[in-house]
């Protein structure tokens, strides 16, 4: 639901043209959380600002004409419908590249379709359950549970993005057009295993697949006098400081290197979290900058709207809509000369159909 939009976002967010198809009744994102207007929820606006809305009937012969005379004329074309699906209604690849060589065609799926479990349905909460992020959940706080975000539907959305980038790449090198084929569930077994495959890549494995730093019992906000905290006292220059600073009585050969520390980390986590309940917040938000440790105050999603470093490098954008002024969490990185921003408001349903038919039919008479 959110992996292709958002991927199809950030190209849109680029200056690309997107336009996107569909059914009569609409894309469910429309209608999952609250929204200014009917069909045009939070989710739905936000992964779909700056496109154009096409309404077309797949499942009528006149829906699926329409949409082959637009492949004919596009760069990309991304679907997120599961393999048969698509192949059903007659826009498989090979369907696709007869009538568009050059096209790039990503595959946004749940599971690749080399594997046996190429039909089955995927979301993200199931995703997340199968490639272990609720069993990491588990060892750190000892309670399965989904992350507070849907993760695995926006890595593999950026997975998607980049997947696409390249053989785009590759077509502007060649000429060639290509398939690509993106999963949530192996981007996200990817994605885990990054840092949690750890001993468990030797042959003969050397310890269990996981970061032992990331599950430690203690690794959490650390408690202060009047709140929490975020900090990471890590690597051997923030340890020295810290302790030089605060607790000269830990320097002693027991933690003298990160190797050392990393051995017992929860031990050492358990015993910064002791010291940091002695002074506020502030205070130690004010000493950890004058060290130049990494730290950080608890935000809630909400602060993040009035953050002053976001606001100073202009991350938030303020798009005038038919329903009142809408502030976007706009392009998060920065270029010299090809800079992106919100290219406008989400479509209404069907908004830019006669549009779209129109440009199509002037195209025509053209050629």
């Amino acid at each position: 639901m959110v992996m292709g939009p958002y991927c199809t976002q950030i190209m849109a967010d680029m200056g690309a043209d997107v336009i996107k198809i569909e059914p009569p009744q609409g894309d469910n994102t429309r209608y999952i959380s609250v929204g200014p207007a009917p069909g045009m929820s939070g989710v739905f606006v936000n992964v779909n600002r700056g496109k154009r809305s096409v309404v077309l009937d797949l499942q009528a012969e006149a829906g699926k004409e329409t949409l082959r005379d637009l492949i004919a004329g596009a760069d990309v074309f991304i679907h997120s419908m599961r393999a048969k699906a698509v192949a059903r209604l007659g826009f498989g690849y090979d369907d696709v590249n007869a009538i568009n060589p050059r096209i790039v065609y990503t595959n946004c799926y749940g599971y690749g379709r080399r594997g046996p479990d190429a039909d089955r349905p995927a979301y993200d909460d199931t995703i997340q359950a199968e490639c272990g992020l609720p069993a990491v959940q588990e060892q750190l706080t000892g309670e399965a549970a989904y992350v507070g975000t849907i993760m695995a539907d926006k890595v593999a959305g950026l997975t998607a993005l980049y997947a696409t980038m390249m053989a785009l790449f590759h077509r502007e090198r060649t000429g060639e057009g290509q398939e690509v084929e993106v999963s949530m569930f192996e981007t996200m077994a990817s994605f885990m295993l990054v840092e949690h495959a750890n001993g468990a890549m030797f042959d003969p494995p050397l310890g269990p697949a996981v970061y032992p730093r990331t599950v430690a019992p203690n690794r959490k906000p650390y408690e202060t006098k009047d709140g929490h905290i975020a900090a990471l006292i890590y690597n051997d220059k923030h340890w020295n400081a810290f302790i030089d600073a605060v607790q000269p009585a830990w320097n002693s050969d027991a933690f003298a290197t990160l190797e050392l520390r990393a051995k017992q980390i929860d031990t050492v986590y358990g015993l910064v979290a002791q010291t940091l309940k002695e002074r506020t917040t502030d205070e130690w938000l004010d000493l950890f900058r004058v060290l130049e440790i990494p730290a950080a105050p608890i935000n809630s999603p909400d602060a993040l709207f009035d953050n002053p470093h976001l606001n100073a490098v202009g991350l938030f954008e303020t798009v005038e809509t038919p329903h009142g002024p809408v502030r976007f969490p706009g392009v998060p990185t920065w270029f010299s000369r090809t800079p992106g921003r919100v290219g406008g408001y989400a479509p209404e349903l069907g908004a830019d159909t006669a549009e779209v038919l129109g440009e199509l039919s002037s195209h025509d008479r053209a050629g």
